[in-house]
């Protein structure tokens, strides 16, 4: 696979989990979304609902994989990719690790809790029993601008 065609392979999952972003803003949730590859084809999805569930882990990722595990019967998915508009906090990051993802896809950088590759580099981490190959990058601007959107209106709606 050529470098061009290999872009357009990341581009075109990554532009579903922008759908699940977007599906996420619609609901009043912080527009992040997932999903998981396997064999060309989505085994999970995920878009964040820590709003609409009222719980702090309904991260876009952790839903993602939690899907994709039982869509394939495993709790190790060695053999998929997960894509996500924003890098992974911690907390997803861990999880990427311990469900033993081959490769994580992310969007935008997250200054704040970034733990690809920012703050901490948790899925490279050579003191794990697993390496998450990485890639950033890819539709990082439709994915910042979805954030910085969301947080415009957001302060907007908010009383002073």
């Amino acid at each position: 696979m050529s470098l061009h065609d290999l872009t357009d392979h990341h581009r075109r999952w990554m532009q579903e989990a922008l759908a699940e972003a977007e599906a996420a803003a619609g609901t009043g949730d912080v527009p992040v979304g997932a999903v998981v590859v396997a064999d060309d084809e989505i085994v999970g999805r995920g878009r964040n609902r820590v709003e609409e569930r009222q719980d702090p882990m309904a991260h876009a990722e952790m839903l993602a994989i939690q899907e994709a595990c039982t869509t394939l019967g495993t709790k190790h998915l060695s053999d998929c990719t997960l894509y996500v508009t924003l890098e992974p906090c911690p907390m997803c990051a861990g999880a990427i690790v311990l469900a033993r993802l081959n490769q994580l896809v992310f969007g935008a950088l997250d200054e704040k809790s970034g733990a690809a590759s920012t703050l901490y580099a948790i899925p490279r981490d050579e003191r794990l029993n697993h390496k998450v190959d990485l890639l950033s990058g890819i539709e990082a601007d439709r994915a910042g601008d979805l954030l910085e959107a969301f947080f415009a209106q957001r302060r907007a709606d908010s009383p002073e």
